[in-house]
């Protein structure tokens, strides 16, 4: 789901077990002990050790906040298992021996645990009530909109009322779990950083990025059908296209490729060179992660016309419907203001690192310094501004 923050990154590899991301604050493996301080910040030790767990092959969001705030971010998942029905039991009580064993290994002063899955929690909460840590939950949007996960919300604010702070990516979620008597931090992104890059190969007509992981919230149909209006137009479509349907493969028109999964630096490169990147959602409330990646590395976005996405994207940025006629109108809008969309995107980019800057230290000061209380029921006033 592009729009919603989740736990893979469209266009990554699906990683093997135990293997993590190849970012500065991810480890490799469960015997790697190594780990490296945020990019560009003082040493994070007054703050104890911070753990990152995230229950999925990839989390690009638990990575970069990680190497923000000086953590360790770790990929928990049993791949073997894949996400049938018939295995998830096993496949959750494996997950959690490990999350339990890195816990025990890193002994963290703060856990910062990824929903959903909802039960990657629960052996964090049960670590910090035995060694009087605390947990830090970073609820992402599916887990309050996907129907899969919006009928366990009771359980999701549960989990949130026992976490010294939830991150949530906007001030309607962040009201959601206030109401429910626990206290939000608001988060609508981080700074992202490619260490490595790999040059993207593109043609030298106009070339858009489209960030997909081919689920529900996302019209595929019609950004295809838009794709085919302009046939002077390279598209890029990443992620993992073995989800896209029979009918609508058959339907993918000659100006555009489907690169599969990519590797960490191919998908960095690829987000650097193409003149715009495309990523749409059909739900309200949702943070789109593949265009706050773009606009990190100054890439100009089309997104969706929601009213979170004109707020965080308020420059650099074209807003559609998400019909065809509209996703065309943009794409033809683009070719004309290409240049001063660029320029506004890296005034974006600024403006977002500045607004992280101010909001990592409020996390510090309120959430993760020894002698700090969260305090229940009142969000981080870390609105939509910079």
């Amino acid at each position: 789901m592009s729009s919603i923050t989740r736990p893979d990154r469209k266009g990554l590899p699906q990683t093997r077990e135990n293997a993590w991301l190849s970012s500065p604050s991810s480890t490799k493996g469960e015997n790697n002990l190594a780990s490296d301080a945020p990019l560009g910040h003082e040493s994070a030790a007054p703050l104890g050790r911070l753990t990152f767990i995230s229950w999925a092959d990839s989390c690009s969001r638990s990575d970069h906040t990680a190497r923000e705030l000086g953590g360790r971010s770790f990929m928990v998942y049993a791949a073997q298992l894949g996400s049938h029905p018939a295995t998830i039991v096993a496949k959750y009580l494996l997950q959690w021996r490990r999350t339990s064993r890195i816990l025990r290994r890193e002994r963290p002063n703060t856990v910062f645990v990824m929903t959903p899955p909802l039960v990657a929690a629960l052996p964090a909460l049960w670590y910090a009530w035995r060694h009087d840590a605390r947990v830090v939950v970073d609820a992402h949007t599916c887990a309050f909109v996907l129907p899969r996960w919006k009928r366990l919300l009771r359980l999701q604010l549960a989990i949130c009322r026992r976490a010294c702070t939830t991150f949530v990516t906007n001030d309607h979620l962040a009201r959601l779990i206030e109401a429910a008597g626990a206290h939000a931090t608001i988060v609508p992104d981080v700074p992202v950083v490619f260490a490595d890059t790999t040059p993207f190969q593109r043609s030298r007509s106009l070339t858009i990025g489209i960030a997909c992981s081919f689920d529900s919230d996302e019209p595929i149909e019609a950004m295809l059908a838009a794709a085919e209006r302009v046939p002077d137009v390279q598209f890029v479509m990443t992620g993992d296209d073995s989800q896209l349907s029979h009918s609508l493969r058959q339907r993918v028109p000659d100006n555009v490729r489907l690169t599969g999964f990519l590797p960490t630096s191919a998908y960095g490169g690829l987000l650097s060179s193409v003149d715009a990147v495309l990523d749409l959602t059909t739900l309200d409330h949702t943070m789109l992660r593949g265009a706050y990646e773009a606009v990190y590395q100054g890439t100009p976005v089309i997104v969706s016309n929601w009213t979170l996405l004109r707020n965080e994207f308020p420059i650099g940025a074209l807003h559609v419907d998400n019909s065809v006629e509209s996703i065309v109108a943009a794409v033809n809008e683009l070719r004309g203001r290409l240049s001063s969309l660029k320029a506004e995107a890296a005034q974006l980019r600024d403006m977002k690192r500045n607004r992280w800057q101010r909001l990592r230290q409020e996390i510090i000061d309120t959430v993760l310094r020894k002698d700090a209380s969260a305090g229940t029921g009142r969000a981080a006033q870390a609105r939509n501004s910079s």
